[in-house]
């Protein structure tokens, strides 16, 4: 059973259209230092990556903007040691379409950061692909075992219960 990933919009999309294809990103530097302070950088072959489970609410409390509280964000970070801005942006271009292909194996409120190796400009777009899977894979194996880890016990004999 596999799910569909949420389709971006392309440059003749409609407008309402585009404002769906970046729901899946994160845009804002503050939602940026926020999954830096919260997590620990990670790595892969070809990447490595930040994340963290998004609760609905910013850190002062009130709820945050512009979020459907179900859905997974995603961000890239390309700096100009990667080269000149045509190679930057062919490899923004590369991870965008691998992560919108992957999309769907996130299946919680997460927000991702992803910093590529240079190596991805010259890397077979099947094995890019692979390795995106392979650390969306990863982080909702992490997420899975953090909420099971964060749950409180459950009394398993009824003697201990009072009526």
């Amino acid at each position: 059973m596999t799910q569909s990933a949420p389709q971006f919009a392309t440059s003749s999309a409609s407008p309402g259209k585009a404002k769906a294809a970046t729901a899946f990103r994160l845009r804002k530097h503050a939602d940026y230092q926020r999954v830096y302070k919260a997590s620990r950088k990670q790595f892969a072959k070809q990447m490595s990556y930040f994340f963290m489970l998004r609760t609905g609410l910013g850190a002062d409390g009130t709820p945050l903007r512009d979020t459907d509280a179900n859905t997974p964000r995603v961000g890239l970070t390309v700096g100009k040691v990667m080269g000149k801005a045509v190679d930057r942006n062919r490899i923004k271009r590369r991870m965008r379409e691998a992560v919108r292909r992957n999309l769907a194996t996130l299946d919680a409120p997460v927000d991702v950061i992803l910093h590529p190796r240079r190596s991805v400009i010259d890397l077979d777009f099947a094995l890019l692909d692979r390795e995106v899977a392979t650390v969306f894979r990863a982080i909702r194996k992490a997420i899975w075992k953090q909420q099971t880890e964060g749950l409180t016990p459950i009394a398993t004999d009824c003697s201990d219960l009072k009526p």
